[in-house]
Parts: C-alpha cells; sequence; structure tokens
C-alpha cells in the first residue's frame, strides 16, 4: 500500500510531502495522526533545522480533509470517528502555528479548507501563477475551520467574512494581498528551489536559518500580481460590517440595486449556501476575532461535533461529493427562518463539566 505521506530528512532540512495526488493530497485521519506526530519528533530534533511542506502531483498542495468519510459513517457512529478527526487534525494545525523553527508551504495549485490549516501557520508561504485558495465550507453546509476563527480575522478589514461567507477561490495575487502567503514564484521554478534548499547545509546555517531561507527563496521569487480583491475592500468593509447575515445580503443587494455587480455576484454567490452554516459561520468569525489561538480551536471542535448531527451538512456534502448535483435542500431554506437558538446550539460545548480534549492547546 502506498503511503500517502512521506517524510525525508535532507542536509538538515525535513520533507513533508502530502501524498494522494490523485485525491489532491486530501487530508486522511492517517495522515493527520503520521503528520502530527513527526512535527512533534521534529521540534526535538536538533539535526532537523527548517521543515519543508509540498504536496505530490500537479494538482495542488491539499484540496482539504476528506469530508466524504464523515458522510459515509453518518449512520454508524460518526461522532466517534469526527472527533478522533477533528481533534487531531486542530492538535496538528496548532503544532504548526506554535513550531519554533522555520516551515516553508509550497501553495502552488488547490489549498483549501484543511490545505489552509497547513499552510497559514507556516513561516514562508509561497504561491504561483497556478494558486488557487479557498475555505469552501458553505458549499457543503459546514463552517470554516482548522483555525479559520483565527487567521480569516487577521486579514484586512472584513475580508475574512467576505471569503468564509461567499466560499469563493481567490489567485496568488489576492492570497498575497490578504496577508496569506509571503513569496510568488512562477511554479516552473520550484525544482530549482527545492534542489537549492536540499543543496543547503542547514546544520552550518548560522542561528538564524529563517533568514537563510528568505534569502534562498528570494532568489527565484517574482514581483506579485496585481490583486483583484484589492479594489473592492472599501466595499467588503462596508456591507460586512454587519453581524446578521441577512443585513449584509440587504446592504449588498442595496448596492446591486444601484448597479454595483460586485456587490450583485457576491450577494448571488452567498444565497446559494445553507442558511444555517452562514448564520453560523458568521457568529464563529465575530467571535474568533476577540480569542486567543487555542480558544478558537476549542470552539471549532464543539462545533464540528454539532455538525455531525445537522442535516446541512450532510446535504451539502452529498450535493457537492456524493451525487454532485449541486441542488442542495437546505433546512430551512431561508434564513428569516434559523432562530437564535439554532445558531447558539452549534457552540455548545459537548464536554460540558469535562476536561475539553483540547485544554492544553
Amino acid at each position: 500500500m502506498e503511503n500517502h505521506i512521506l517524510f525525508h530528512v535532507e542536509n538538515g532540512a525535513g520533507w513533508i510531502t502530502l501524498n494522494r495526488p490523485k485525491a489532491v493530497n486530501s487530508l486522511s485521519v492517517s495522515m493527520v495522526e503520521e503528520l502530527g506526530s513527526r512535527l512533534a519528533e521534529w521540534k526535538q530534533d536538533d539535526s532537523v533545522r527548517i521543515v519543508c511542506i509540498e504536496g505530490a502531483g500537479e494538482k495542488g498542495l491539499c484540496a482539504g480533509g476528506d469530508m466524504r468519510s464523515l458522510y459515509d459513517k453518518k449512520d454508524s457512529g460518526v461522532e466517534k470517528y469526527a472527533k478522533a478527526f477533528f481533534e487531531t487534525e486542530y492538535r496538528m494545525n496548532a503544532a504548526l502555528h506554535h513550531f519554533p523553527k522555520p516551515v516553508l508551504a509550497y501553495m502552488n495549485g488547490i489549498v483549501m479548507g484543511g490545505g489552509m490549516g497547513i499552510a497559514m501557520p507556516a513561516s514562508e508561504r509561497i504561491v504561483t501563477e497556478k494558486s488557487r485558495i479557498a475555505m469552501p465550507e458553505m458549499n457543503i453546509g459546514f463552517f470554516p475551520d482548522v483555525g479559520a476563527s483565527y487567521f480569516l480575522n487577521k486579514m484586512p478589514g472584513y475580508t475574512g467574512r467576505y471569503l468564509a461567507l461567499t466560499a469563493g477561490s481567490i489567485t496568488a495575487g489576492d492570497v498575497l494581498y490578504l496577508g496569506a502567503a509571503d513569496h510568488f514564484m512562477e511554479s516552473r521554478r520550484w525544482a530549482e528551489l527545492s534542489q537549492a534548499i536540499r543543496a543547503c547545509n542547514w546544520q552550518e546555517a548560522g542561528d538564524n536559518p529563517t533568514a537563510t531561507l528568505r534569502e534562498i527563496i528570494a532568489q527565484y521569487a517574482a514581483p506579485a500580481p496585481e490583486s483583484l480583491l484589492a479594489p473592492h475592500q472599501a466595499d467588503i468593509d462596508k456591507h460586512f460590517t454587519y453581524e446578521s447575515v441577512g443585513r449584509i445580503l440587504d446592504s449588498l443587494d442595496g448596492a446591486a440595486e444601484e448597479g454595483n455587480e460586485w456587490a450583485h455576484q457576491t450577494a448571488s454567490a452567498i444565497k446559494t449556501k445553507s442558511p444555517v452554516s452562514l448564520a453560523v459561520a458568521l457568529e464563529q468569525l465575530i467571535r474568533g476575532e476577540k480569542m486567543a489561538l487555542g480558544d478558537c480551536f476549542r470552539m471549532e471542535l464543539n462545533m464540528s461535533l454539532n455538525f455531525m448531527r445537522s442535516h446541512d451538512f450532510y446535504e451539502g456534502v452529498r450535493s457537492v461529493l456524493v451525487d454532485k448535483d449541486r441542488n442542495p435542500k437546505w433546512e430551512p431554506a431561508s434564513l428569516e427562518n434559523v432562530k437564535i437558538e439554532d445558531i447558539e446550539a452549534f457552540f455548545s460545548d459537548p464536554w460540558k463539566g469535562r476536561l475539553h480534549p483540547l485544554h492544553d492547546l
């Protein structure tokens, strides 16, 4: 059986290759477990000075977590499986955020959902002309997790809310503008850059391997492409300032009626999503604004387990990943029928009165 995640150390550089190219390197439970274990090992290993993460194949770094597996277990112990998967994944994400050594993430091609959970904590994030970045969870009736409560709130203005609620994909110029990547490079140069990293003797790179790594990257980097999102920053901040999805849509619809095509397209995209997921995700980001990273992961684990009882999650996965008809039947079908208590239920703590599984993050 082929290993779905590969590790090796060369000249003091630890290499991680996500190795499920046919599935765009989607993360399974075993992959997440192995990645977390190896990070813990390399954290303590003085012979490993830097870490580089890449995806096998040409399609992308990682398309996210294997959400289909949750759908397949919906009638046979899904909550136990989900707890194991998300707890392990969020621990791994947190370990990357706190990793004491430089981490390079090569964000070529598709980097979505769980892929963002791996890439966002990296200290050196490289995008290319092929990069397609998204938090697409709204499309499957879920919510943006893997630390999105934290990192989406670090983006300029309300662009994090915009990305979450529209679930749209963005390209390299926008990723750099949002502060979600650090370097732009033509994908054809990755072979040269990775070879240069392998050729460097990191044991003799001095006390500042980060500076050495950045010097090497700079030799292959190119000027950043123009951001298509930047011209809409004022619009985003105007319309997404509201703390209810209904008011956001009212604001966008008003601008659309005055001829703002961007507002029309944005509102149209949001209206296709699960009303429950939209309301929950906005509340998540509002709460996450004032939370530390560990608190965000604890909140997200609570939410993940509560979503395993949500009709819209299974209906969303069915429509996108199973039947692929892209015709979900959301319940309720309109925002007006989403009650405050419905939203609050997704934030309830399944471990209330007991030690939270992520208490030590």
